[in-house]
């Protein structure tokens, strides 16, 4: 399946082939096939990346799920005092341009805090990257009272946050609620009651792998 968000990269990606394709009809015969076989890899490898697989998520309501496909490259004690007011450990996933970049929910709860704040494009793996790029962050309380904050972050390639989060809502573990393009990074930050259940190094898959669990 592929993601909808993706379906307008996707054709200016083949218009833009087909274009070029019709003016390279007018060159010599080996450099004309040179420029399709380029051109249909650029074509492929935008529908790679908008890519959608299903995710199977497990039922268990005290988990909190992965948002992204990636890998785990930060793990710290932070003090979070934008939405959850304490102490946390702040979890970060970097997804590389050849990961699947649909973000799915962590856990199931009330959308309580969203925030949208323009920025730079420092590269997704900087610790600044947090503070200092583009990026988007909800806020959800579960049932037991437990929050968490999770954050989509732009990185040196991405140019577009896309989200369909909105304050008052109820989301479940698991659903799709955005894309970042082209390479990107997902941070969570996980209040004390939570069991951290991944180590730096880790790979994550969406709506699937399990990040830790509430107490």
């Amino acid at each position: 399946m592929i993601s909808k968000e993706g379906f307008g990269t996707i054709s200016v990606a083949i218009i833009f082939s087909l274009a070029v394709g019709f003016g390279a009809a007018y060159l010599p015969n080996l450099l004309s096939y040179f420029i399709y076989a380029v051109l249909g890899i650029l074509c492929l490898l935008t529908i790679y990346f908008f890519r959608d697989p299903e995710r199977h998520t497990p039922a268990d309501d005290s988990l909190i799920i992965s948002p992204a496909d990636g890998k785990v490259v930060l793990i710290e004690e932070i003090e979070e005092s934008e939405y959850m007011n304490q102490k946390a450990t702040q979890v970060s996933i970097f997804l590389s341009p050849l990961n699947v970049h649909v973000n799915r929910v962590p856990f199931s709860g009330d959308v309580e805090y969203v925030k949208y704040s323009p920025g730079k494009y420092l590269m997704a793996w900087e610790d600044h990257a947090s503070e200092q790029n583009e990026r988007a962050h909800f806020g959800v309380k579960h049932s037991s009272g437990t929050k968490i904050l999770f954050k989509q972050i732009t990185g040196f390639l991405a140019r577009r946050i896309v989200y369909n989060l909105e304050e008052g809502t109820h989301v479940t573990a698991g659903e799709r609620f955005g894309i970042m393009k082209f390479g990107s990074r997902m941070d969570l930050i996980l209040p004390d009651n939570v069991d951290i259940m991944v180590e730096k190094g880790d790979n994550t898959v969406a709506g699937e792998s399990i990040i830790g669990k509430i107490r």
